[in-house]
């Protein structure tokens, strides 16, 4: 397919780089703008995605992640958000191994360097868009739009609405989906004869690989199978070089009887039927993996897909639509979270923000009736593909085919960044040609937008670094976001700043009165400063509003304990376990309920109960010893400590509690043993060198016994009972010595 030079591209003021040159001009730019991310923590989304997903240990059989979804659930599961990415999970699989275990900096590397090879990648896409499919005698892609698409592929690289998914690093879903959305555009490509002036031959090898590789996209991000659309445009309208407008208009007025054997001839309905019953195929698939249900959003999560007026619900789906478009035009205002009240939604047609709705399909007519209605064929392809490339990525999360789990999502503007990118370096071109004699200016004005970028995506990148910075940088955005000021109040509370953190709370509930995780945060800061009454409410407001909340319950429960409400704090324990039946800390803390009442079987068949589905419980395994050591009961004291110390071989709280059993038992010997061995790990134990003063003090070991409790007085002179001891100690040495001659 021979095509000239695009007539714009001369114009653009660029050096014409060769292509090894251009690739890696690009990937430089790309690297520029977001390596100061690499050595960025775990934020948000990264500690269900990978901190806490097991999915990611060694431990774990690797068939899991087939079966799993993104964030190590279950796919069966009804808590299942259904996210089904294999591939991109065996990739942060492979980052835990290399790494030896959760060490962000090679996951971020990773992601940095994923960008940059897309946005060199994103050349040849471009140049195949702008100026069609031409090739070389060694089968390289001849580029006719060298600057147009280099510019392209610059603004690309260093567009900041890219930040969330290169600087986030579960943003690699959309990284390796964009990566084999690209290969499989490009295998598309290759499938047209390139030795040929025949245009009737194609590779049906090429489009199954085309496929594949879409199938494997589609397991990075479940919007890989988009690529499908694109291939299809592409082949209508550069492959067959169909005109839209003049075909619609042959069909609507029925004039010129329409001539569709040469399009068959060129074998589009063989390649678009491989298409569609290779798409139809890989959406069986995901219906059938994902448990032929679609995962169940609530209202918080995508609030205009439940108003039940449908004007209203298509207004703000629009409204959406608009902030999504201008995320890529002004892309300052970025948020890692736009719901719960940050966008609120349109309920009547005098909205001022109607206006945005007007003006986003007042330029989307405009863009579409250039492209379909531009004499230029080279306009109108470059316009229309263009458009293409925008809009058939964003479809999966436009709300029209089911309901997305979010109101506006930066990382789904991946893709979609591309087709805009691609009209904007075409408008600057077309600008440069037209407007000559402004040549300087429009050149200034160039530049100074690659330096905003840059500047934004180092801004932005920088702010991904830690979920502190993250979180504040999401105030001034969307301050009426009751997940912001959720999640700034966590992460005080995570770094120890309750004070601080109960006013954020309090911010989240206020803003979004059933927000149930900001009441029971809150709640549980405010047992810890024992204002038992407000938590007990607002813990019982939590439940009320979700009823299957199992840890709201456990709070719930432990706050009614410490406010003496025995019969109601058990009640809420056993509701807290009827909603999550593997619950080892509601069991510790039912035992130690059941403890405070005397109820000493009870309690220990809920502290082995926790031992049991957690065996590394620390807690329930001492409270066990300490209990039967109290009753009197040594000899099965012995027999849990120990078994708790076999699974546990260097908890010094289960040491020093056995340690004192087998001093009980006159096992002196092993006792000192525990005994030092838990000093050993924690030297400054102040009762653990009482209680081995007291040991030596029984057997006989005087001098040792005087040590200890001087260094225990040392670390505590207030621990209870080692003062009297430490003086009934040196009243029986100073009778040795006066007894001694």
């Amino acid at each position: 397919m021979a095509l000239t030079e695009v007539y714009w591209d001369h114009h653009i003021p660029l050096p014409k780089l060769a292509p090894i040159q251009a690739k890696v001009t690009v990937a430089l730019v790309a690297l520029l703008c977001f390596i100061n991310s690499y050595d960025g923590e775990f934020v948000f989304d990264d500690s269900e995605a990978i901190v806490n997903n097991k999915d990611l240990r060694p431990t774990t059989p690797l068939n899991n992640i087939w079966s799993n979804d993104f964030w190590g659930s279950n796919l069966s599961s009804n808590s299942s958000h259904k996210s089904y990415r294999p591939l991109t999970v065996l990739t942060f699989r492979l980052n835990y191994l290399v790494a030896g275990g959760l060490h962000p900096v090679g996951f971020h590397v990773l992601n940095i360097l994923l960008h940059a090879v897309i946005s060199a990648l994103m050349i040849d896409v471009f140049a195949i868009l702008i100026g069609g499919l031409a090739y070389d005698e060694k089968g390289r892609i001849l580029n006719h739009a060298p600057k147009t698409s280099l510019l392209a592929a610059v603004f690309f690289a260093a567009h900041p609405v890219h930040t969330e998914s290169v600087a986030g690093i579960v943003g690699r879903a959309d990284l390796l989906c964009a990566l084999f959305f690209q290969l499989s555009f490009l295998t598309y490509c290759k499938a047209f004869n390139k030795g040929s002036d025949r245009d009737d031959r194609f590779s049906v090898q090429w489009v199954v690989v085309s496929l594949l590789l879409c199938a494997a996209a589609m397991l990075c991000k479940e919007q890989g199978i988009t690529v499908l659309g694109v291939n299809a445009a592409f082949d209508v309208l550069l492959i067959c070089n169909v005109n839209v407008y003049e075909l619609s208009q042959r069909l609507l007025l029925r004039k010129n009887p329409l001539d569709i054997s040469e399009i068959f001839r060129m074998g589009l309905l063989t390649r678009l039927t491989l298409m569609g019953l290779g798409g139809l195929l890989m959406l069986y698939a995901r219906w059938r993996i994902m448990g032929t249900g679609p995962p169940a959003f609530t209202e918080v999560d995508n609030p205009a897909s439940f108003a039940e007026n449908i004007f209203l619900r298509i207004v703000n789906y629009n409204y959406y639509y608009s902030l999504n478009a201008w995320l890529l035009l002004c892309p300052w205002w970025l948020c890692f979270d736009w719901s719960m009240g940050c966008v609120p939604l349109i309920k009547s047609a005098t909205d001022w923000r109607m206006v945005w709705l007007l003006l986003l399909w007042c330029i989307l007519i405009g863009l579409i009736s250039q492209a379909l209605c531009s004499q230029d064929s080279q306009r109108r392809r470059t316009l229309t593909l263009g458009l293409v490339l925008l809009v058939v990525p964003f479809l999966p999360a436009c709300n029209i085919f089911f309901r997305v789990g979010f109101v506006i999502a930066e990382r789904v503007l991946y893709l979609s960044s591309a087709g805009y990118c691609l009209l904007l370096a075409y408008s600057l071109g077309h600008c440069f040609c037209c407007w000559s004699k402004h040549r300087r200016l429009l050149c200034v004005m160039v530049l100074a937008l690659l330096c905003v970028y840059v500047v934004r995506c180092a801004l932005r990148s920088h702010q991904w670094r830690s979920e502190q910075s993250l979180f504040s940088s999401a105030l001034t955005v969307c301050p009426l976001n009751a997940k912001v000021h959720y999640n700034v109040g966590k992460n005080l509370a995570d770094k120890g700043n309750t004070s601080a953190a109960v006013s954020y709370y309090r911010e989240a509930v206020r803003l979004h009165p059933t927000y149930v995780h900001a009441m029971n945060n809150l709640g549980n800061i405010l047992k810890e400063k024992n204002e038992l009454v407000e938590a007990e409410q607002l813990l019982s407001k939590a439940v009320s509003i979700q009823p299957d909340f199992a840890a709201a319950w456990m709070n719930l429960g432990i706050v009614q304990n410490s406010l003496q409400k025995f019969e109601k704090a058990e009640q809420s324990y056993w509701n807290a376990i009827r909603f999550r039946r593997k619950y080892p800390d509601c069991y510790y803390n039912l035992g130690r309920l059941y403890a405070d009442q005397n109820r000493h079987v009870d309690a220990l068949n809920a502290w082995r109960n926790a031992t049991v589905l957690k065996p590394d419980h620390s807690l329930a395994w001492n409270n066990m010893v300490i209990l039967l050591d109290n009753t009197g009961n040594l000899g099965q004291a012995e027999l849990i400590g120990r078994e708790a110390l076999r699974l546990l071989p260097n908890d010094h709280t289960i040491m020093f509690s056995l340690a004192n059993v087998l001093g009980k038992l006159q096992k002196y010997k092993e006792s000192e043993g525990f005994f030092l061995h838990a000093l050993r790990i924690n030297p400054n134990a102040a009762s653990c060198h009482g209680n081995l003063a007291v040991l030596y003090h029984r057997w006989g070991k005087l001098e040792l016994a005087k040590k200890h409790y001087e260094l225990s007085l040392k670390l505590d002179p207030e621990a209870p009972g080692t003062r009297d001891n430490y003086n009934m100690l040196r009243r029986k040495l100073d009778q040795l010595k006066r007894s001694t001659p």
